[in-house]
């Protein structure tokens, strides 16, 4: 069974930094895209990023500029380079695999606070 586990996840200053990683236990990691999703308190679960098979990305605009997806095939591993963190970046970020209905992984606390 495909399974995702997140690391990574923190208390770090506003303009800090972390990286995020999903590891994958599927044997076909390489061909679905994989994405990243946050949710905060009392809030629906947003996008963030997503990558290809092929390494095409996109971000949510709030992202943009800030935030890295990137992943390692020989890892079977998706990452998330957090840069220039924000209060309003404070959520559950969510590992996702676009295979079969979709699967999550079980989140990872990010807190962004003085």
């Amino acid at each position: 069974q495909v399974q995702l586990v997140e690391s990574g996840g923190g208390l770090v200053q506003p303009g800090g930094s972390l990286r995020l990683s999903c590891a994958a236990s599927g044997r076909f990691f390489s061909i679905y895209t994989m994405g990243w999703y946050r949710q905060a308190p009392g809030k629906q679960r947003d996008l963030v990023a997503t990558i290809t098979s092929s390494g095409n990305t996109n971000y949510a605009d709030s992202v943009k500029g800030r935030f890295t997806i990137s992943r390692e095939y020989a890892k079977n591993t998706v990452y998330l380079q957090m840069n220039s963190l924000k209060p309003e970046d404070t959520a559950v970020y969510y590992c996702y695999q676009a295979v079969g209905v979709g699967l999550w992984g079980q989140g990872t606390q990010v807190t962004v606070s003085s």
